[in-house]
C-alpha cells in the first residue's frame, strides 16, 4: 500500500488551512480531479500487485502501455531506446570505433552518415575499459594534433588507477556500485560499456552471466536506461556466416538482452566490415545474412569512423572454401591426431565442432580398411 499512502499524504498536504479566511481550502477543482485519478490509479495498482508479481489482464497492460513513450532508434534498428543491447565481434574488427562513433551520434543529436537517430541530443556515459587517454586521443586526433571536439554530451570514463578498493569487498562489487554512482550523480540515460569481459571475466557459465544480466536489467529499469555492451567472439570458422552461438559465454547473454547486433570482417578485404542483426525484440530483423550494411574503417582527418559503402549478402563477404582446401584441412587435422592432438584441440584450431573431427578420424579410418 506504499503508492496508496503516498497519495493519501499529498492528498492532506494539498490542503492549507487559514482560519482568518473561514478555513477555506486552497485547492482547484483541476488540481482535485488529478490528484483523484491519482488516487485511483494508486489503489488499482496495489490491487494489481501480488508479491513478487504485477497481475493485470492483457487489456489493463495495454492501456498502461499507451501512455509511455515509443522507443526511439538510436542506432538504426540495431538498438532502440530501453534496451539492452549487445554488439560484438573479433578483436580488432573496430567495436570500440563503431561505439565511439554512436555515442558521439547521440550527444549531438546528429545521425551517422546513412544510419537513423530519432532520439533528441542527450548525454551518454561511455565507459571505456579498453583505451588509455593517449591511445583515446590518437583516435581522435590528426597526428595528436588538430584535435575533434566532441559535445560535452559525451562523457568518457575509465578506471582510477588510484582508487581505494575496500579490502572485503570484491573488485566486481566496487565495479559495479562505482557504475551505479556514476549513472545516478549524471543522470545520464544513454550507457555504452566497452566492453563485457570487464564487468565479469567468466561469462562463459550461466551462473556467472546470470547475474551479471540481472544486474544490468536492474540498472537500465531503476534510471530508465538504454544500455549498449561490447561483448567478443571466440575464433570462428570464416567460412560461416555469424550467429548467436559465436557471441563469447553463456547463452544467458543473449536470452537476456533486448537486442544483438555484430560486426563482421570481409575476407575480400582486410579494411571491409559488415554490420547484421542477430536479435530484435522492438523491430522485425531488416539487416540478416541476406541483407547486411557493408562499411569501411577511414580517418578522413580526426575522427576515426566507419563510413557506409553498400547493402550485401553476407555470403559475399565470407570465406570460400574448394573442395581442395577441405581436402588439405582434413589432411592437417588427422596430422595433428597423429601427434597426439585431442579432438577438441583440433576442432578449436580449424573452428569446427568435435563431432566434425569425429567424422573425418573415422572415415580416414574405414578409408584405411
Amino acid at each position: 500500500m506504499k503508492k496508496l499512502d503516498t497519495a493519501l499524504r499529498k492528498r492532506q498536504g494539498q490542503y492549507t488551512i487559514n482560519s482568518s479566511q473561514n478555513e477555506e481550502l486552497s485547492i482547484g477543482l483541476d488540481d482535485f480531479i488529478k490528484e483523484k485519478d491519482d488516487l485511483l490509479e494508486a489503489i488499482e495498482t496495489d490491487k494489481d500487485n501480488k508479491g513478487l508479481f504485477t497481475v493485470k489482464t492483457a487489456n489493463k497492460w495495454i492501456e498502461c502501455a499507451k501512455n509511455r513513450p515509443i522507443p526511439q532508434m538510436l542506432f538504426s534498428e540495431f538498438w532502440f531506446e530501453s534496451e539492452l543491447c549487445i554488439m560484438f565481434a573479433d578483436t580488432n574488427l573496430g567495436k570500440s570505433i563503431l561505439a565511439v562513433q554512436i555515442g558521439n551520434s547521440i550527444s549531438k543529436g546528429v545521425p551517422i552518415s546513412c544510419f537513423k537517430l530519432e532520439s533528441q541530443s542527450q548525454s551518454v556515459l561511455y565507459f571505456d575499459f579498453e583505451l588509455s587517454d593517449k591511445q583515446f586521443e590518437n583516435r581522435y586526433s590528426s597526428y595528436f594534433k588538430e584535435h575533434y571536439i566532441f559535445n560535452d554530451n559525451f562523457i568518457r570514463i575509465e578506471i582510477n588507477p588510484d582508487a581505494n578498493i575496500p579490502e572485503k569487498e570484491p573488485f566486481e562489487v566496487y565495479l559495479n556500485n562505482s557504475l551505479e554512482q556514476a549513472i545516478a550523480e549524471t543522470g545520464a540515460k544513454i550507457l555504452i560499456i566497452d566492453n563485457l569481459t570487464y564487468l565479469k571475466n567468466e561469462t562463459e557459465k550461466a551462473k556467472n552471466a546470470l547475474p551479471l544480466m540481472k544486474h544490468l536489467k536492474a540498472l537500465k529499469n531503476k534510471y530508465a536506461l538504454s544500455i549498449l555492451v561490447l561483448a567478443h567472439t571466440p575464433k570462428r570458422d570464416l567460412s560461416k556466416p555469424i550467429t548467436r552461438n559465436d557471441l563469447a559465454g553463456s547463452k544467458m547473454l543473449i536470452n537476456f538482452c533486448d537486442s544483438v547486433f555484430t560486426i563482421g570482417e570481409s575476407t575480400n578485404d582486410k579494411c571491409i566490415r559488415y554490420f547484421k542483426q542477430i536479435k530484435a525484440r522492438n523491430t522485425e530483423i531488416i539487416y540478416d545474412a541476406d541483407n547486411v550494411i557493408v562499411c569501411q574503417i577511414e580517418k578522413p582527418h580526426n575522427f576515426l569512423k566507419f563510413d557506409f559503402i553498400e547493402f550485401s549478402t553476407e555470403r559475399e563477404h565470407l570465406k570460400q572454401f574448394t573442395e581442395n582446401d577441405r581436402e588439405q584441412r582434413i589432411s592437417e587435422a588427422l596430422e595433428l591426431k597423429k601427434q597426439g592432438f585431442s579432438n577438441v584441440e583440433i576442432a578449436r584450431k580449424f573452428c569446427v565442432s568435435e563431432g566434425a573431427v569425429r567424422k573425418w578420424i573415422k572415415k580416414d579410418n574405414e578409408n584405411k580398411k
